[in-house]
């Protein structure tokens, strides 16, 4: 390991040597016996010099004046004043005008000294160190605004360049539909229109995820109270419930609680949807209220396999799939994701625990 680098300025050559003396083994020594001498030495030298040890009586330049000529090119060097005299007006400029870490009086105690020098350079490079910290964050910070522009542009991207010809696909099938089309051709035609429809899904999907974790998705909160979700089952979810012959289960206090409606209904019916496709069945979901110290405590249970550990830390990541411990072959793992960007907006958080016979997906939402 290379050895810091202190410089020593003294007016008196015996001083100078003695100080070299006293810190050449741990340190690499600069020497100057005037101050301009000391500042064309800090021009030439390539290395950082971690301490200034400096004389203030010097002829054609003190100390003070010197130290202060240092600090635009080496701010981070720390500076310490030697001095004979117990001029107290000295000291008060150095520490104004030349920013001085510690000053001693002459003659000076070499293991006071020694221990001085040894926490001002340790100082010094924990200021060198916590400089790169701070411009590995500032580089971090900036690389967060161009991921956000990136984000947005991605954004309008996915809105303008794929939903357009989605929608044409769309369209087009539609006018198909109506024509004369023997039984292959019905069947293409249908798998034409599931598969666009999955796909325009995923952009809807996508596009609210980035809209919540970029602040583009605007909140309208007001007093809400739920007797029940029945009514918000869309014909989807009917139909895969009749398919599972999976039934729901209601146990809803009516405590209001704030909320975006259009945001929360989302919310209800993607955890239910999450529900029936990963519970048994024959199986009730049970949906469930109730208050907390906090506002209402929303659940949404499933009856069916646990969840791993090491799947439940990664659950909430976008696009995260594991066929083989979820038990599909279907979707594209932002269920659980949207939910938890949606509630975060509200200042909620969902969480995931395991039960004896399924999974409990739980949130709390303020109260009134």
């Amino acid at each position: 390991m290379t050895k810091p680098t202190i410089l020593c300025v003294d007016d008196e050559k015996d001083n100078v040597d003695a100080l070299e003396r006293l810190f050449r083994k741990k340190y690499n020594v600069l020497k100057a016996t005037s101050g301009k001498e000391a500042l064309l030495l800090l021009d030439q030298h390539p290395q950082p010099v971690a301490v200034i040890i400096t004389d203030q009586r010097m002829p054609e330049m003190a100390g003070v004046e010197f130290l202060e000529k240092t600090l635009l090119k080496h701010p981070q060097t720390l500076r310490m004043l030697l001095t004979g005299y117990t001029d107290l007006e000295s000291v008060i400029a150095a520490v104004n005008k030349g920013q001085i870490y510690r000053y001693l009086t002459k003659p000076w105690d070499p293991i006071d000294l020694v221990n001085t020098v040894d926490q001002a350079a340790e100082r010094y490079f924990l200021g060198i160190e916590l400089k790169e910290k701070n411009e590995q964050l500032s580089k971090a910070l900036e690389d967060l605004k161009s991921l956000d522009k990136t984000k947005s542009n991605f954004m309008i991207l996915i809105n303008h360049e794929l939903k357009t010809p989605l929608t044409s696909i769309l369209n087009f099938a539609a006018l198909l539909k109506e024509t004369t089309l023997d039984t292959d051709q019905n069947q293409y035609l249908q798998r034409i229109i599931s598969s666009t429809d999955r796909l325009k899904n995923l952009i809807e999907d996508v596009l609210m995820i980035m809209k919540a974790e970029t602040g583009q998705l605007r909140l309208s909160k007001q007093n809400m109270s739920c007797k029940t979700f029945e009514s918000w089952l869309t014909p989807e979810l009917q139909k895969l419930m009749v398919q599972k012959s999976i039934t729901l289960s209601e146990n809803l206090i009516a405590t209001e609680f704030l909320a975006d409606r259009r945001i929360f209904t989302q919310i209800i019916q993607r955890l239910i949807h999450n529900a029936i496709k990963y519970g048994n069945p024959g199986k009730p979901i049970i949906v469930s209220s109730e208050e907390s110290n906090h506002g209402v405590l929303f659940k949404v249970i499933n009856q069916g396999p646990q969840i791993p550990s090491q799947v439940i830390e990664k659950i909430f990541q976008p696009f995260f799939i594991d066929e083989n411990i979820m038990n599909h072959s279907s979707g594209f793992g932002l269920g659980l994701t949207i939910c938890e960007s949606l509630l975060k907006l509200h200042g909620a958080v969902l969480s995931v625990q395991n039960q004896m016979d399924g999974v409990c997906v739980s949130f709390t939402l303020s109260g009134v």
